[in-house]
């Protein structure tokens, strides 16, 4: 973990002034190319959320500015970045999850699953690791949506914020999924989401 010294940063003026607003988050909804992924989870066998999670979290650890949280009034940047996805039980309730991050889709979707397990089996909401370096997201495969709006923390929050869409078959058989990202614009500016965005298309086209 890095701290940012904020006299010398380039985003000094940025960060005070963003960091002073009621709500310092902005979001986008992009449309996603999904048609490669979806097909190589069920070529593979294995799950498809898991699949385009494990792509969206090698693109976010690909983006520095998608890696800085604000800690004790201190921007740090972390080393690596994990996901931490709402997931549904049967019952209808969630449970945050705390899915380590690794570059080994096999090792991911291990940890997945056993953060799946876990929550099923449990009533708790939160995992028994709660800390900052993740991303917030959820998956909505019930409703094709083109906006979406996070909850925020009362305190000074700056985790990023993601939600899935429903999958939508379009023309040529291709497969689209929207994403809305609310990040803190105190640490990420609109460019930094278009390089996320690109990265992650990259990741599901592979």
């Amino acid at each position: 973990m890095e701290v940012i010294n904020i006299e010398t940063w380039n985003r000094k003026e940025h960060y005070e002034h963003f960091s002073s607003l009621a709500d310092p988050y902005f979001g986008l909804t992009i449309p996603f190319d999904v048609s490669k992924a979806y097909q190589f989870a069920k070529t593979n066998k294995v799950s498809f959320f898991a699949k385009y999670l494990h792509d969206c979290m090698k693109a976010i650890n690909d983006v520095d500015e998608l890696k800085l949280r604000i800690v004790n009034s201190q921007v740090v940047k972390y080393d690596v970045i994990h996901a931490s996805p709402t997931i549904m039980r049967d019952n209808h309730t969630f449970g945050f999850s705390f899915v380590e991050f690794d570059y080994n889709l096999n090792t991911f979707i291990n940890n997945f699953e056993g953060e799946k397990l876990r929550i099923n089996t449990s009533t708790n909401l939160y995992p028994p690791n709660n800390s900052l370096d993740c991303i917030h997201c959820s998956a909505m495969p019930w409703l094709e949506f083109s906006g979406h709006k996070e909850p925020v923390s009362r305190i000074l929050d700056s985790v990023p914020k993601l939600a899935f869409s429903k999958v939508k078959k379009e023309t040529h058989n291709k497969l689209k999924m929207n994403v809305a990202i609310n990040v803190n614009h105190a640490l990420v500016d609109g460019y930094h989401v278009s390089l996320f965005a690109e990265k992650f298309q990259q990741n599901l086209n592979k």
